[in-house]
């Protein structure tokens, strides 16, 4: 498996650009012990995976433990995928509910990572005002600290929902996938979903209310 790598994207809305190949074609090969077809598939998914990863769980050590479980579990159940959905919903479906298990688990355990950048310089996506070019020669430290102040206090707003809430909630608005894709990844039905999201997009209004 090659080594896993990062993305400058903050956003998994579509395939990766080079999976307009045929990806249902380099499953049936993989699912008949084509190897090179397996390969191909990993190489495709891989940067994706990674990135998704670690913007579900924002810890650079849970996500490439996610990325590895993930790959080994597509590996070993591959030959069990049956096209009922695309193998990009599949894969990606494997990878959030790893991720989700993560975050039951550190809820139970009472012990979330600190927010982490992205290995390239990345600001992570609960950050808002990283996102938005400053057009000034040099920075401005009130509005830095500003940023920083009110990122903070999104990821302390996250952490108060429940590990699915906030799952929904950053596939949605950080990953920019609709809620019927989030349903199947999360093998619920939409509406299931959207009122996952209702309520998560509830708690984090009355804990961001002065902001």
């Amino acid at each position: 498996m090659p080594a896993a790598g990062t993305e400058r994207e903050h956003r998994v809305t579509t395939k990766p650009a080079a999976g307009k190949i045929d990806d249902a074609a380099l499953v049936r090969a993989a699912q008949g012990g084509d190897q090179a077809a397996f390969e191909e598939l990993v190489r495709l998914y891989d940067r994706p995976v990674l990135r998704l990863a670690l913007n579900l769980t924002r810890s650079e050590e849970d996500a490439r433990d996610a990325y590895q479980e993930a790959f080994l579990k597509v590996y070993r159940s591959l030959g069990n995928f049956r096209f009922e959905c695309s193998f990009y919903t599949w894969i990606y479906r494997i990878v959030t509910n790893i991720c989700l298990d993560q975050l039951r688990k550190k809820a139970v355990r009472k012990e979330e990572k600190p927010v982490l950048q992205g290995s390239d310089g990345d600001a992570e996506p609960g950050d808002f005002f990283a996102q938005v070019a400053d057009d000034r020669p040099a920075g401005d430290p009130e509005r830095d600290m500003i940023r920083r102040e009110i990122g903070y206090k999104i990821q302390i707003a996250l952490k108060r929902l429940t590990p699915r809430e906030r799952m929904v909630f950053e596939l949605k608005h950080y990953q920019g996938l609709k809620l019927r894709t989030i349903g199947e990844m999360l093998e619920t039905s939409e509406q299931t979903a959207k009122n996952c999201l209702f309520r998560a997009t509830q708690k984090l209004r009355e804990s961001l209310g002065e902001v």
